[in-house]
C-alpha cells in the first residue's frame, strides 16, 4: 500500500510540474532513499528500480559482509550473512530484497515529502535560470491577490513563479482588481527564504521602454535604441532616441503612422504624455530638444559644472517650465544636466553673457516618505531595531513580510503584528489619497 502512496506522488507531480518522467524517477528514488535511511541508517545503500506501468518498487537493500561490524547501517557480519546463504566470506555483498510495505505509511510519507521538497527547489532553480538574463523584459499575467498595497501577480507563462508589484512600482493613477490582467517589466529578482521573487514595476521608465520595444520593430531590431528615459509617473515621459541607421529618423519610427505607435504606448500607460526627443551627445543641442514642446533661441553650457541656461521667447517661457516645473525638470532628468531657463528679456537685461545659473523650480517629491522615528506609535526600540537592520524610513520596511520582521533580533509576534497593522493602515491611507498628476496639457511632441 505504502508504494501505491509513491506511485501517486509521482503522478501528482508530473500532472503538476513540467518535469520529465526521467527527472521523476530520480526523485522518487531520492526519497525512497530517504525513507530508507529514516529505517536503517543515515549510510544504508541500495538499488531502487520502477515499474511505474505496472505500480511496482523493486528495492535491493546492499550489505558489506565484515568480520566486525562498525556500521550497521551498510555492513552484516559473516555469521548474519550465513543464515541467508553458507557460502558468504569477508569483503561480498549481500542483497537482500526489502518490501516496500515494510516501511509503514510514516516512512512512505517521509519519501513523499522529499520528492515535493526536491521539486521545490527544481523549480527555484528554473525560476533563476529563466528569469535571471530578463530584467527590462515585459512580462503578462493576472492579479492574484492585493496585499497592503502590493499586487501578487500570476504570470501566464510561469504560473509557479512568485512576482509581485510593490506598491512604490505602481502607477497610482490605476487600479486594478483581483483576476484582471495586467502587464509589467521585471526590475530584479530578490532571494526570499520561499525561493526567488520576481519585482515587477509600471512606475518604472524600464516600463516605458519596454512598451516601445514591442511596438516598434525599428527597436526590436537594434537600429532604433532609447537613450535616456525621464518619468512622472502617471503624468509625463520623456524619452531620448537614437538611429544607428542614418536613413532610418528614430522619432518618426517611434510615432508611427499618424501616430498609431505611440499612441499604442500611451493607451497601455492610461493617458500618460509623452515626448520623443532625438537624442545628441552635444549636451546644448540635446538639452534644447530636451525641452521640447518649448522653442529654445539659445543655449549655453558648462561643462565643469553640467549646467545649461537655456533663453527662450516670453511666449515659451511657460511652456518650456511646464505645469509645476515639469517640462524643465523632465529635461534636465533626461539629459543629466542642470538646466536653468531665462526669457529672452531677462537675459539682454542682465548683459547675455554673465553667469546666471539660478535654482531649478522645486522638485515635487514622487511619494511621501518618513523616517521611522517619526512614526507615531513605533516605540524606541523597535525602531532602533529596524535601523540596525537598514530600514530607516516606511518607504523601506512598506513591502516586508509579516516573517521579514519575526528574523529581526527583538522583535516578537505581537509587535510584528502590530507593525503590519499599522503599515496596513498607513497604506491605506496612502493608497486612498491618490498621486496629484497635472499636465500641461500639449500632445505627444516628435521634435
Amino acid at each position: 500500500m505504502a508504494s501505491d502512496d509513491i506511485l501517486s506522488a509521482i503522478r501528482e507531480v508530473s500532472n503538476t510540474k513540467q518535469l520529465d518522467r526521467s527527472e521523476l524517477h530520480a526523485l522518487l528514488q531520492d526519497g525512497i532513499l530517504a525513507a530508507l535511511a529514516k529505517k536503517y541508517g543515515p549510510t544504508v545503500q541500495a538499488e531502487v528500480s520502477i515499474d511505474e506501468t505496472k505500480g511496482e518498487i523493486r528495492i535491493i537493500r546492499l550489505r558489506s559482509v565484515v568480520d566486525a561490524v562498525t556500521d550497521p547501517s551498510r555492513e552484516i557480519s559473516v555469521e548474519d550473512a550465513r543464515i541467508y546463504d553458507e557460502g558468504f566470506e569477508p569483503g561480498d555483498q549481500l542483497e537482500e530484497p526489502i518490501d516496500f510495505a515494510e516501511f509503514g505509511r510514516t516512512a512512505a510519507q517521509a519519501a513523499k515529502q522529499r520528492i515535493i521538497q526536491r521539486v521545490r527547489e527544481r523549480e527555484r532553480t528554473r525560476i533563476r535560470d529563466e528569469f535571471s538574463g530578463r530584467v527590462g523584459d515585459l512580462l503578462s499575467g493576472e492579479v492574484q491577490q492585493i496585499e497592503r498595497g502590493k499586487l501578487v501577480i500570476m504570470l501566464n507563462k510561469f504560473r509557479e513563479a512568485e512576482a509581485i508589484v510593490p506598491y512604490r512600482e505602481q502607477n497610482h493613477r490605476e487600479h486594478y482588481h483581483q483576476g484582471e490582467p495586467m502587464r509589467a517589466v521585471l526590475k530584479r529578482i530578490e532571494e526570499t527564504p520561499k525561493g526567488p521573487r520576481l519585482i515587477l514595476t509600471r512606475g518604472d521608465g524600464m516600463f516605458v521602454k519596454a512598451l516601445f520595444r514591442l511596438e516598434v520593430p525599428e527597436i526590436q531590431q537594434g537600429i532604433v535604441e532609447i537613450r535616456a528615459v525621464a518619468r512622472e509617473v502617471g503624468s509625463r515621459t520623456k524619452i531620448a532616441v537614437f538611429s544607428r541607421d542614418d536613413s532610418i529618423d528614430p522619432v518618426g519610427a517611434c510615432v508611427g503612422l499618424k501616430g498609431s505607435r505611440v499612441q499604442a504606448v500611451v493607451n497601455e500607460l492610461g493617458g500618460e504624455k509623452i515626448d520623443i526627443v532625438p537624442w545628441s551627445s552635444d549636451p546644448e543641442r540635446f538639452a534644447k530638444m530636451a525641452l521640447a514642446p518649448a522653442r529654445v533661441a539659445r543655449v549655453f553650457s558648462d561643462p565643469a559644472g553640467r549646467a545649461i541656461q537655456a533663453v527662450v521667447d516670453e511666449d515659451q517661457l511657460s511652456l518650456a517650465i511646464g505645469r509645476n516645473g515639469q517640462n524643465v525638470r523632465l529635461a534636465s532628468e533626461l539629459t543629466g544636466w542642470k538646466i536653468d531657463l531665462y526669457s529672452s528679456r531677462e537675459w539682454l537685461e542682465r548683459g547675455g553673457e554673465a553667469p546666471l545659473f539660478q535654482p531649478l523650480p522645486e522638485e515635487r517629491e514622487e511619494a511621501a516618505d518618513v523616517k521611522l522615528s517619526e512614526i507615531e506609535g513605533l516605540g524606541p526600540a523597535t525602531v532602533a531595531v529596524l535601523e540596525d537592520a537598514g530600514y530607516k524610513t516606511l518607504n523601506d520596511i512598506i513591502d516586508l513580510e509579516r516573517e521579514d520582521f519575526l528574523r529581526l533580533p527583538g522583535i516578537a509576534p505581537e509587535e510584528a503584528d502590530r507593525i503590519m497593522a499599522m503599515i496596513d493602515e498607513l497604506t491605506t491611507e496612502d493608497a486612498e489619497g491618490g498621486a496629484d498628476g497635472g499636465t500641461d496639457g500639449t500632445d505627444e511632441t516628435a521634435a
